[in-house]
């Protein structure tokens, strides 16, 4: 009788299996800088990420909270 493989074993065994199909995944070198385009895609998610202010709880979750208007 065999055991059932425990979930993590079946996804590192199925993920070593894409490994060896697609080969390893490709590592950027992390020294690059990120390239910017400032083009109008940019700008209209910048004004629409203007209005959300980052917060962090206790815990250190971070989330995201619309700005009330000035009254």
């Amino acid at each position: 009788m065999t055991e059932k493989q425990p979930r993590m074993a079946r996804f590192m065994k199925f993920t070593d299996h894409l490994q060896r199909v697609f080969g390893p995944a490709d590592r950027l070198d992390s020294d690059t800088p990120v390239v910017h385009l400032h083009d109008d895609f940019e700008k209209a998610s910048e004004e629409d990420l203007a209005h959300f202010e980052v917060e962090t709880d206790s815990e250190g979750h971070h989330y995201a909270v619309r700005k009330t208007p000035p009254e």
